[in-house]
């Protein structure tokens, strides 16, 4: 019975990313982050057949670069919204509406923290900490802050979210 090949999970583009980080540290264990973060910025999320390719590339087993994803939250193995939104659920946001906000975007979004909408657009999490407290309560949007957030705000925010999206 013949069998047929996988298809590589980690592209010619994102291998050069990676590749080209390899002179820039000491160890090629030390390129593991950015290397999952390339993966991730590509599919929005770093699937698990990419673990044994990436560990391949850095001369790694698959433990120890599933070590490093399934130390940090941020990366899913399905994909995400094209845009991810954190809203923060600090202490210092709680404190200022920051619960009460993540309540109405999901409302606003119909989707419950965690999940993504159905067009794919966008996905609403929460964040511990986004070291905004002076802004509270505070959200992250890829690369866009938001500050001093409101629960009025809702709506409006949630539309700039999906146009976000459509832009990328």
């Amino acid at each position: 019975m013949a069998t047929t090949a996988a298809q590589p999970v980690i592209t010619p583009q994102m291998r050069a990313e990676i590749e080209a980080f390899f002179p820039r540290y000491p160890t090629r264990q030390a390129v593991t982050l950015p290397a999952l973060h390339i993966i991730n910025e590509h599919l929005r999320c770093v699937p698990e057949g990419a673990i044994p390719e990436l560990a391949q590339m850095l001369q790694l087993s698959p433990a120890q670069v599933y070590d490093t994803l399934s130390f940090y939250q941020f990366f899913k193995s399905k994909p995400c919204g094209k845009v991810r939104a954190w809203v923060c659920r600090s202490i210092s946001c709680s404190l200022r509406g920051g619960e009460e906000v993540l309540e109405a975007l999901s409302e606003k979004l119909g989707v419950a923290p965690g999940e993504t909408t159905s067009d794919g657009k966008v996905t609403l999490e929460f964040g511990e900490c986004l070291g905004l407290c002076d802004f509270a309560p505070a959200m992250l949007a890829n690369e866009t802050v938001y500050k001093n957030m409101t629960v009025e705000q809702a709506g409006a925010v949630a539309t700039q979210l999906k146009q976000q999206a459509d832009a990328r």
